[in-house]
């Protein structure tokens, strides 16, 4: 009975120990639970036998016990040093700095491209029409180049429409373009963004001649990759503009309703395929319409990005419109065709 009482005295001692070293190296549990049954048991019968050496038994016992003892706990320490070892910390590779990657669109080279990873627009790669003229279309903004109406944040393009008296005007936006910085003829043209909504509120992403070799508008051509109108938020436009001249203006393009959520709500992809005799728009990598055209698009056009309020199509805002409003752009990325 003695020996059972110490084994499980013994085992609570190890199983109390557990927090602070098994946790780590549980298999040095069951050895030191067996081992210190083991050692208990012998020393008792060390005890024994020295008190049977007293009446003149022979020291072989002892001796016997002893070494036993001796060898059992060599075992359960050289455990415990193996376990240490195997516990000293493995030397790890430094950190490494992830990359953002542009996933490959088979067919296509990126030539082109801007993630808004930096702390405040590329002018290097952006620049600003600052004007009050109404866009040709009678809108109601003041186009200004400050940091409250473009600028990044989080790594995303925010370009903000204000209701604010500023120059005359009662609202105020941002109208950026690459003219200049990136100008092309024909291509793969994707842009990541999340748009604003409400009654009066006209963001569009599209692309003017850089050159306008053809005349002036449209008689050189207008690229629309996506436009929307603030009350029809699960809608986006995608066309082409064309003609002689204003009163012979013409145009092609169709439209793509999202089968769920609104174009407010998420971010989506807006794409445009132009080569030499048509145009391709998508969203989100689903084709929705094609136009067969050639000339006046065999020129250089540059992208612009803006957020427009009222004008002819859409009306003006009304008492439910609420602002600011903000489109987001998380990336532009621009594609040549492959050889």
């Amino acid at each position: 009975m003695a020996s059972l009482v110490h084994a499980t005295h013994s085992s609570a001692i190890v199983s109390g120990t557990g927090s602070f070293f098994f946790d780590s190296c549980p298999e040095m549990y069951l050895y030191l639970q067996s081992a210190l049954y083991l050692i208990v048991n012998i020393l008792l019968e060390i005890n024994e036998n020295v008190q049977r050496l007293s009446y003149g038994i022979n020291d072989m016992k002892k001796e016997h016990c002893m070494t036993l003892a001796y060898a059992v706990l060599l075992v359960f320490v050289s455990h415990i040093i193996a376990c240490n070892k195997d516990e000293q910390p493995t030397p790890t590779a430094p950190p490494v700095t992830v990359v953002d990657s542009i996933p490959a669109v088979p067919g296509w080279t990126l030539v082109w491209n801007d993630e808004f990873n930096g702390t405040a627009v590329d002018l290097n790669k952006w620049g600003y029409e600052v004007n009050g003229n109404g866009g040709g279309n009678n809108e109601l903004q003041y186009y200004t180049s400050r940091p409250e109406n473009s600028y990044i944040d989080s790594g995303k393009l925010v370009i903000e429409a204000r209701k604010e008296s500023y120059l005359g005007k009662a609202y105020t936006s941002a109208r950026m373009r690459t003219m200049n910085k990136g100008d092309w003829t024909y291509g793969r043209f994707d842009v990541r963004a999340k748009l604003p909504y409400g009654q009066g509120l006209w963001p569009a992403i599209w692309m003017l001649p850089t050159d306008w070799e053809y005349g002036g508008w449209p008689a050189s051509g207008e690229i629309d990759i996506m436009e929307l109108l603030g009350h029809e938020t699960s809608k986006v436009y995608g066309m082409i503009h064309y003609g002689a001249d204003v009163a012979h203006h013409l145009q092609k393009g169709g439209s793509y309703v999202t089968p769920s959520g609104t174009f407010a709500g998420s971010y989506h992809t807006f794409s445009t395929v132009w080569d030499s005799t048509k145009f391709i728009w998508s969203v989100d990598d689903v084709p929705y319409f094609v136009a067969v055209m050639s000339t006046p698009f065999d020129r250089r056009f540059h992208m612009l990005l803006n957020v427009a309020v009222g004008g002819n199509w859409p009306g003006s805002p009304d008492q439910f419109t609420t602002f600011p409003q903000r489109m987001y752009v998380e990336y532009v990325r621009v594609y040549t065709k492959e050889k």
